[in-house]
Formats: C-alpha cells, structure tokens, sequence
C-alpha cells in the first residue's frame, strides 16, 4: 500500500537543506522493501535535488553556476513583484526541477554514497517549504 506525508522544512534563504535522513524516516516507517520514493515541493521558487552532501563547495559551486543561468534583477524580467530575486528564483526552480524519484531497496533510499537529498530554496530570506512525499511499493 501506498503511503503518502507532507514533510514541511524551513530554509533560511539561498542555500541548501539537506532532507536526506527525514526522507529514510519516512521509508522506513512506511514498512516498503522494495518500491520508488516520489518527491515533489508545491512552490514556484525552490527546487528538490540529489547531489554530494560530503563537500559543500560543490552546493556553493551550483549557486555560482546558477546566478550565471538566472541572474538576480535581470532588467529584462518583467515579474518583479516580490523583488530582484523573484523571477530569477522563479527560472531557477524550472532548471533544477521540482520532483525527484528514488528507488528504494531494503527498506532504504538507494542513493550512492556521497548523494544527499536537498531542498535548494531560491529565495533570498527564507520560506516554510511543504514537500509531498509519495512512497509506493514495487508491484
């Protein structure tokens, strides 16, 4: 049987939060062995990854990499409404994504070994974040 949970994190503005260990909890209490993880955030201006949790250089390298992609008031944007920041987190949400899915396998996420789960707020100051976490067994 299917299971599903709103996990809601608080970020405190353009940075990474790591979801990994609150994302094992929910499998595990699920009781599925075998099956997929779906993971999907309900805002416009943030985004889900998997990406190394052992180096943060590589998450501040992404920012780097991202401001180049969807600069912060760009005079070319013309949604503007809540700030510089406002369309650019907006285009960032779209190129990182919004959902990730993960297998499971022994009653844990099979990610590698240096693989956390992040929720990449995109927003300057921070935001309360509702993750719906989807977890379905293998048929």
């Amino acid at each position: 049987m299917s299971r599903q949970s709103i996990l809601t994190t608080h970020t405190g503005g353009r940075d990474q939060v790591e979801i990994t260990e609150r994302i094992h909890t929910l499998v595990a209490e699920s009781g599925v062995q075998q099956g997929l993880a779906h993971l999907f955030t309900r805002h416009t201006s943030c985004s889900l990854m998997i990406t190394e949790n052992a180096d943060p250089d590589v998450r501040r390298d992404l920012e780097t990499i991202f401001a180049r992609q969807a600069p912060d008031g760009d005079p070319a944007y013309a949604h503007r409404l809540e700030g510089p920041d406002d369309m650019a987190a907006h285009a960032r949400s779209i190129l990182a994504g919004v959902e990730l899915t993960i297998p499971i396998g022994g009653g844990r996420l099979l990610l590698g070994t240096w693989q956390g789960v992040f929720v990449w707020e995109h927003r300057h100051r921070g935001h309360t974040r509702e993750i719906v976490v989807t977890i379905v067994p293998a048929a």
